[in-house]
């Protein structure tokens, strides 16, 4: 099940960002205040994937820019990430907007389900994250329609 971001979301949402983070490294760096790292200024909304009651999955739109998307570990597999970018790519269009994204380039699963949902790269670059710190980074465009 999907539905919006709560404000008295924010601390099963930061719980589960601590799992994802553990296990693959996402967000990079971890925030200094993870909930305000999950209302970034810009936001125009914020979906939430649960299970059994539970929240395990985020995902938001930043403008045109889908952000903060991210499933537990113990959940993945279960369509809750392409249903959570189903709804930022809806919010998107509702808008007008055809959504982008920047992904990590050793992120495969996440690379993988934004393939099949027929987004597509538009470039490739290596960003400084910090102190003598680059990771390369993929740019993806929607590239129309919602894919679902």
């Amino acid at each position: 099940m999907l539905r919006r971001r709560r404000p008295t979301d924010l601390d099963a949402c930061t719980a589960v960002l601590a799992e994802v983070h553990a296990h693959s490294g996402y967000p990079h760096h971890w925030p200094d205040d993870p909930a305000r790292w999950l209302t970034p200024d810009g936001l125009t909304a914020a979906w939430v994937a649960l299970s059994a009651g539970r929240i395990v999955g985020h995902g938001a739109l930043c403008g045109r820019e889908v952000s903060r998307l991210y499933v537990a570990p113990g959940a993945r597999g279960a369509g809750h990430g392409g249903r959570l970018l189903g709804a930022v790519e809806d919010a998107a269009a509702a808008r007008g907007l055809r959504p982008v994204l920047e992904v990590k380039a050793t992120d495969a699963a996440a690379i993988a389900l934004y393939e099949r949902r027929g987004w597509v790269r538009h470039g490739t670059e290596r960003q400084d994250w910090g102190a003598e710190e680059r990771v390369t980074v993929h740019r993806y465009e929607r590239a129309g329609g919602t894919g679902h």
